[in-house]
Protein backbone atom coordinates (compact mmCIF):
# COMPACT_ATOMS: atom_id res chain seq x y z
CA UNK A 1 0.00 0.00 0.00
CA UNK A 2 1.05 3.74 -0.92
CA UNK A 3 0.94 6.54 1.47
CA UNK A 4 -1.46 9.18 0.99
CA UNK A 5 0.11 12.94 2.46
CA UNK A 6 -2.53 15.93 2.08
CA UNK A 7 -1.95 19.77 1.60
CA UNK A 8 -4.73 21.73 3.93
CA UNK A 9 -5.54 24.98 4.69
CA UNK A 10 -7.83 27.44 4.45
CA UNK A 11 -8.80 29.57 1.26
CA UNK A 12 -4.87 31.63 0.10
CA UNK A 13 -3.20 29.40 2.13
CA UNK A 14 -1.23 28.40 -0.98
CA UNK A 15 -2.14 24.53 -1.20
CA UNK A 16 -2.37 24.14 -4.84
CA UNK A 17 1.03 25.98 -5.03
CA UNK A 18 2.63 23.49 -2.12
CA UNK A 19 0.98 20.45 -3.58
CA UNK A 20 2.47 21.08 -6.94
CA UNK A 21 6.09 21.95 -5.42
CA UNK A 22 5.87 18.65 -3.47
CA UNK A 23 4.95 16.46 -6.08
CA UNK A 24 7.90 17.90 -8.26
CA UNK A 25 10.59 17.40 -5.47
CA UNK A 26 9.27 13.83 -5.47
CA UNK A 27 9.86 13.27 -8.58
CA UNK A 28 12.93 14.69 -8.91
CA UNK A 29 14.26 12.24 -5.57
CA UNK A 30 12.84 9.52 -7.95
CA UNK A 31 9.95 8.48 -5.94
CA UNK A 32 6.68 6.96 -7.51
CA UNK A 33 4.05 9.78 -6.65
CA UNK A 34 1.00 11.12 -8.40
CA UNK A 35 -0.59 14.82 -7.41
CA UNK A 36 -4.79 14.62 -7.24
CA UNK A 37 -6.67 17.57 -6.64
CA UNK A 38 -10.23 18.14 -4.95
CA UNK A 39 -12.44 19.17 -6.22
CA UNK A 40 -11.82 17.35 -9.31
CA UNK A 41 -13.25 20.62 -11.24
CA UNK A 42 -12.65 17.99 -14.82
CA UNK A 43 -14.84 15.16 -13.40
CA UNK A 44 -18.60 15.17 -13.86
CA UNK A 45 -18.39 14.23 -10.12
CA UNK A 46 -17.72 17.96 -9.35
CA UNK A 47 -21.23 19.04 -11.06
CA UNK A 48 -23.23 19.14 -7.74
CA UNK A 49 -20.08 21.10 -5.84
CA UNK A 50 -19.82 23.71 -8.43
CA UNK A 51 -23.68 24.16 -8.05
CA UNK A 52 -22.87 24.71 -4.50
CA UNK A 53 -20.18 26.99 -4.63
CA UNK A 54 -21.59 29.15 -7.36
CA UNK A 55 -24.77 29.52 -4.95
CA UNK A 56 -27.35 27.54 -6.64
CA UNK A 57 -28.58 25.73 -3.53
CA UNK A 58 -28.30 29.64 -1.02
CA UNK A 59 -26.59 32.38 -1.68
CA UNK A 60 -24.98 32.23 1.93
CA UNK A 61 -23.09 29.04 3.33
CA UNK A 62 -25.30 28.79 6.13
CA UNK A 63 -28.66 28.05 3.95
CA UNK A 64 -27.28 24.80 3.25
CA UNK A 65 -27.79 21.37 4.63
CA UNK A 66 -23.83 20.30 5.83
CA UNK A 67 -24.69 16.97 5.25
CA UNK A 68 -25.92 17.15 2.03
CA UNK A 69 -23.04 19.41 0.29
CA UNK A 70 -20.61 17.05 2.59
CA UNK A 71 -21.93 14.16 1.00
CA UNK A 72 -21.33 16.09 -3.01
CA UNK A 73 -17.59 16.48 -1.98
CA UNK A 74 -17.61 12.75 -0.71
CA UNK A 75 -18.55 11.19 -3.84
CA UNK A 76 -16.29 13.38 -5.85
CA UNK A 77 -13.59 11.98 -3.79
CA UNK A 78 -14.98 8.68 -4.22
CA UNK A 79 -15.42 8.74 -7.90
CA UNK A 80 -11.86 10.21 -8.74
CA UNK A 81 -10.10 7.16 -6.19
CA UNK A 82 -11.75 4.43 -8.18
CA UNK A 83 -10.83 6.08 -11.69
CA UNK A 84 -7.97 7.60 -11.29
CA UNK A 85 -5.34 6.74 -8.59
CA UNK A 86 -6.70 3.67 -6.41
CA UNK A 87 -4.03 0.97 -8.41
CA UNK A 88 -1.49 3.63 -8.15
CA UNK A 89 -2.21 4.38 -4.85
CA UNK A 90 -2.61 0.45 -3.77
CA UNK A 91 0.73 -0.54 -5.58
CA UNK A 92 3.15 1.47 -3.35
CA UNK A 93 2.80 5.05 -5.01
CA UNK A 94 2.55 8.30 -2.82
CA UNK A 95 -0.28 10.53 -3.51
CA UNK A 96 -0.03 13.91 -3.28
CA UNK A 97 -3.43 15.53 -2.49
CA UNK A 98 -4.33 19.33 -2.79
CA UNK A 99 -7.38 19.02 -0.30
CA UNK A 100 -9.09 15.85 0.37
CA UNK A 101 -12.01 14.65 3.19
CA UNK A 102 -9.93 16.89 5.29
CA UNK A 103 -11.58 20.43 3.62
CA UNK A 104 -14.79 19.51 4.21
CA UNK A 105 -13.95 19.39 8.15
CA UNK A 106 -12.12 22.69 7.76
CA UNK A 107 -14.99 24.25 6.20
CA UNK A 108 -18.55 22.68 7.05
CA UNK A 109 -18.01 21.92 10.38
CA UNK A 110 -17.12 25.69 10.64
CA UNK A 111 -20.69 26.37 10.59
CA UNK A 112 -21.30 24.97 13.38
CA UNK A 113 -20.75 26.73 16.81
CA UNK A 114 -21.50 23.98 19.60
CA UNK A 115 -18.55 21.77 20.36
CA UNK A 116 -20.79 18.70 20.52
CA UNK A 117 -22.55 19.34 17.44
CA UNK A 118 -18.80 19.93 15.55
CA UNK A 119 -17.79 16.73 16.92
CA UNK A 120 -20.74 14.39 15.69
CA UNK A 121 -20.30 15.96 12.24
CA UNK A 122 -16.46 15.17 12.41
CA UNK A 123 -17.15 11.67 13.58
CA UNK A 124 -19.96 11.03 10.93
CA UNK A 125 -17.69 12.27 8.00
CA UNK A 126 -14.81 10.30 8.65
CA UNK A 127 -17.01 7.61 9.56
CA UNK A 128 -18.58 8.09 5.49
CA UNK A 129 -15.55 8.62 3.87
CA UNK A 130 -12.81 6.19 5.76
CA UNK A 131 -15.31 3.55 6.48
CA UNK A 132 -18.53 3.26 4.28
CA UNK A 133 -17.42 4.36 1.53
CA UNK A 134 -13.57 2.67 1.94
CA UNK A 135 -11.47 5.49 0.40
CA UNK A 136 -7.99 6.04 1.81
CA UNK A 137 -7.29 8.00 5.36
CA UNK A 138 -4.60 10.63 4.96
CA UNK A 139 -1.03 9.39 6.40
CA UNK A 140 -0.23 13.13 6.40
CA UNK A 141 -2.27 15.74 6.42
CA UNK A 142 0.12 19.02 6.53
CA UNK A 143 -2.07 22.29 7.38
CA UNK A 144 -0.99 25.38 6.02
CA UNK A 145 -1.74 27.78 8.46
CA UNK A 146 -2.61 31.24 6.85
CA UNK A 147 -4.03 34.22 8.68
CA UNK A 148 -7.39 35.55 7.39
CA UNK A 149 -6.55 39.14 7.10
CA UNK A 150 -3.61 38.03 4.85
CA UNK A 151 -5.73 35.34 2.64
CA UNK A 152 -8.06 38.06 1.99
CA UNK A 153 -5.41 40.08 0.80
CA UNK A 154 -4.00 37.23 -1.33
CA UNK A 155 -7.50 36.31 -2.80
CA UNK A 156 -8.45 39.95 -4.15
CA UNK A 157 -6.05 39.01 -6.79
CA UNK A 158 -7.42 35.76 -7.25
CA UNK A 159 -9.66 34.90 -10.10
CA UNK A 160 -12.14 32.10 -9.54
CA UNK A 161 -10.94 28.54 -9.87
CA UNK A 162 -14.43 27.38 -11.35
CA UNK A 163 -14.89 30.29 -13.70
CA UNK A 164 -11.57 32.16 -14.40
CA UNK A 165 -13.30 35.48 -13.52
CA UNK A 166 -13.25 37.21 -10.72
CA UNK A 167 -16.35 36.28 -9.02
CA UNK A 168 -16.04 34.70 -5.86
CA UNK A 169 -17.40 31.64 -4.76
CA UNK A 170 -20.14 31.72 -1.37
CA UNK A 171 -17.27 30.79 0.96
CA UNK A 172 -14.98 33.52 -0.79
CA UNK A 173 -17.51 36.26 -0.54
CA UNK A 174 -18.33 35.61 3.34
CA UNK A 175 -15.51 37.60 5.56
CA UNK A 176 -17.09 36.08 8.63
CA UNK A 177 -17.47 32.81 7.05
CA UNK A 178 -14.01 32.52 6.43
CA UNK A 179 -12.86 33.80 9.78
CA UNK A 180 -14.45 30.54 11.18
CA UNK A 181 -13.10 28.35 8.80
CA UNK A 182 -9.29 29.51 10.43
CA UNK A 183 -10.68 29.44 13.83
CA UNK A 184 -12.23 26.11 13.23
CA UNK A 185 -8.97 24.75 11.13
CA UNK A 186 -6.83 25.27 14.00
CA UNK A 187 -9.30 23.36 16.00
CA UNK A 188 -9.46 20.66 13.61
CA UNK A 189 -5.32 20.72 13.21
CA UNK A 190 -5.40 20.09 16.87
CA UNK A 191 -7.48 17.57 17.60
CA UNK A 192 -5.92 15.59 15.06
CA UNK A 193 -2.47 16.14 15.01
CA UNK A 194 -2.11 17.59 11.57
CA UNK A 195 1.75 19.34 10.69
CA UNK A 196 0.88 22.76 11.00
CA UNK A 197 3.15 25.07 9.14
CA UNK A 198 2.74 28.74 9.84
CA UNK A 199 2.54 31.26 6.50
CA UNK A 200 3.65 34.30 8.12
CA UNK A 201 6.12 35.22 10.34
CA UNK A 202 6.52 38.66 12.38
CA UNK A 203 3.43 40.18 10.23
CA UNK A 204 5.03 39.24 6.58
CA UNK A 205 4.46 36.56 4.44
CA UNK A 206 7.01 33.78 3.89
CA UNK A 207 7.96 32.79 0.59
CA UNK A 208 6.61 29.93 -2.00
CA UNK A 209 10.01 28.29 -1.20
CA UNK A 210 10.23 29.32 3.11
CA UNK A 211 6.98 27.04 3.15
CA UNK A 212 7.89 24.89 0.58
CA UNK A 213 11.23 23.79 2.43
CA UNK A 214 9.08 23.32 5.75
CA UNK A 215 6.58 21.04 3.92
CA UNK A 216 9.31 18.93 2.32
CA UNK A 217 10.77 18.46 5.68
CA UNK A 218 7.82 17.70 7.94
CA UNK A 219 6.76 14.93 4.63
CA UNK A 220 10.02 13.10 4.87
CA UNK A 221 8.97 12.12 8.17
CA UNK A 222 6.46 9.67 6.73
CA UNK A 223 9.79 7.54 5.23
CA UNK A 224 11.82 7.53 8.36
Amino acid sequence: MGKLIVIEGTDSSGKQTQAELLYEKYKKMGKKVMKVTFPNYESPSSAPVKMYLNGQFGKNVGEVNTYAVSTMFAVDRYASFKTIWEEFYKDGGIIISDRYTTSNMVHQASKMDDKGEKDGYLEWLTDLEYEKMGIPKPDMVVFLNMPTQMAYKLMEKRKNKITGEDKKDIHENDREYMQKSHDNACYIANKYSWKEIMCVKDGELKTIDEIGNEVLRVCEELSR
